[in-house]
């Protein structure tokens, strides 16, 4: 056990008084060694750029070490990121016994996160600070939360001596929120030392709560879209402005950029979706619930496709969108334009191949002179199968705490580095253990915080979901 702070104590003694810790049968020494963690690695701004995710590798896996794990079992990989700065991943095995004759299950989360600047927020940043029943700080929730959760989870396991019936592994990348170069790295240079029947990713999911902080349901991420940004782009002669011509190449680039917003992609569906709409269905008491239930009912319903189309929270869970986000075109205000392109960002419905959308787009531009070219390497992963015993497992950890609370698969139209796994063969599947209410969600933005009830819970939640789906 790591010497605790002065502040950790202070927060854990606030907390007690305030009877913020849901049960007494929670384990207070290793809250301590949780908030330990949760504040040093807060406190290390690993953002691009600062040279802090290989500090904060290395002193994860000094925790490990102290925690009873062999040197042989603490992997530390070096990485260059393409501006050249020195990352790191760090991978972690806990010895099982190997009575179920199983491949290991692989737990992941990452250091990195998205850069704050002191000046923007309210409170510092890079700062674990404790108010009004929250952690504040960038990465509370993404994801240094997920790094806190599973690297003490693990050590308490060690320490009460708990034999798992096969091995179990931690991944813990460094690049998440930039290129997500480092998962790649563990799934074609270093599978030997990830490879798993499943995943847990602690990088998504979790529990819903209104904005009175009741529970209404937990989220299993099973499916997550593919991230694919595409540049379309034209030149011309160019030319004096006073003297305009027919040909212009913002003109034909903003004809292309019509013709993509007017296109409408074919409605997708896949057993995840279906069944998300059928249990989200009776939580929505309007017409987007009946719209849902409609739609599970009968994935080819075209008017519950078109109301659902309507709420930008769901429309990126039915098809593959694509949307304009960046320009760039002349290069001087008194000159007729030589060159004209537009980022386009396109969110791909699993089992929907990049090579697909790029001949689409293709498709959809008229002008013939407009190239397309794809952005970097993206790659496409299927959905994850719904795996009866890590819903089971799932469900006795969410019920210890919330009874009969409903788990409902779902896809993410978003990105995590859950997509590389299931590129690679490993089923992955999305549960950060945290609760939230929706107004609370600040990752990526200003003032990001966690609830300190939900994050002293999810120790628990991991405690339980470990144990069901190793003994």
């Amino acid at each position: 056990m790591q010497k605790i702070t002065l502040l950790a104590l202070l927060f854990i003694s606030s907390i007690v008084n305030a009877q913020l810790v849901s049960s007494q049968n929670y384990n207070a020494d290793h809250q301590l060694l949780a908030l330990e963690i949760y504040e040093k690695t807060i406190a290390m701004r690993t953002a691009a750029g600062h040279n802090q995710v290989k500090v904060m590798a290395h002193y994860l896996a000094d925790r490990f070490r102290d925690g009873g794990f062999d040197e042989s079992d603490i992997n530390l990989i070096p990485f260059i990121s393409p501006n050249g700065e020195e990352i790191a991943s760090l991978i972690v095995r806990y010895r099982g016994d190997n009575s179920s004759n199983r491949k290991p299950i692989l737990f992941v989360a990452h250091m990195d996160v998205v850069d704050a600047l002191r000046k923007d927020w309210v409170k510092d940043p890079f700062k674990l600070i404790e108010e009004d029943g929250y952690f504040f700080g960038r990465g509370t929730a993404d994801d240094k939360s997920g790094t806190t959760l599973l690297t003490s989870a693990f050590i308490r396991l060690k320490e009460e001596g708990f034999l798992p019936n096969r091995d179990l592994i931690i991944a813990f990348t460094g690049d998440e929120e930039t290129e997500m170069l480092t998962i790649e790295d563990m799934v074609e240079n270093h599978r030997n030392l990830i490879d798993a029947e499943y995943a847990i990713n602690a990088d998504s999911g979790g529990g819903r709560l209104d904005t009175n902080y009741k529970p209404i349901a937990y989220q299993l991420q099973a499916a997550e879209k593919t991230y694919a940004d595409f540049t379309i782009s034209i030149t011309n002669p160019g030319g004096h402005s006073s003297r305009p011509t027919r040909v212009n190449a913002i003109y034909d680039l903003a004809q292309a950029l019509k013709e993509i917003e007017s296109y409408e992609f074919p409605i997708e569906s896949n057993d995840i979706t279906v069944e998300y709409f059928k249990m989200r269905a009776a939580a929505e008491k309007n017409e987007l619930g009946k719209a849902m239930m409609d739609f599970s009912i009968n994935p080819n319903d075209s008017r519950a496709a078109e109301i659902i189309s309507k709420d930008p929270n769901q429309i990126g869970i039915i098809k593959t969108t694509c949307v304009a986000t960046m320009l760039d075109a002349g290069h001087a205000e008194n000159a007729l334009p030589q060159s004209a392109s537009a980022n386009i960002n396109c969110r791909l419905f699993p089992g929907t191949t990049v090579n697909e959308i790029n001949s689409r787009l293709r498709q959809i531009i008229s002008n013939p002179n407009i190239k397309i070219n794809v952005s970097g390497t993206p790659k496409s992963a299927p959905a994850s199968p719904l795996k009866e015993e890590v819903m089971d497992a799932l469900r006795k950890a969410v019920h210890a705490q919330y009874p009969d609370l409903p788990v409902i698969p779902y896809m993410t139209t978003g990105a995590t580095d859950g997509r590389a796994l299931r590129a690679g063969g490993i089923p992955t599947y999305g549960s950060i253990a945290l609760f939230s209410r929706g107004e609370d969600n600040f990752a990526h933005g200003l003032n990001e915080r966690v609830l300190v009830k939900s994050f002293f819970d999810a120790l628990e939640h991991w405690q339980i979901l470990i144990h069901e789906l190793s003994q």
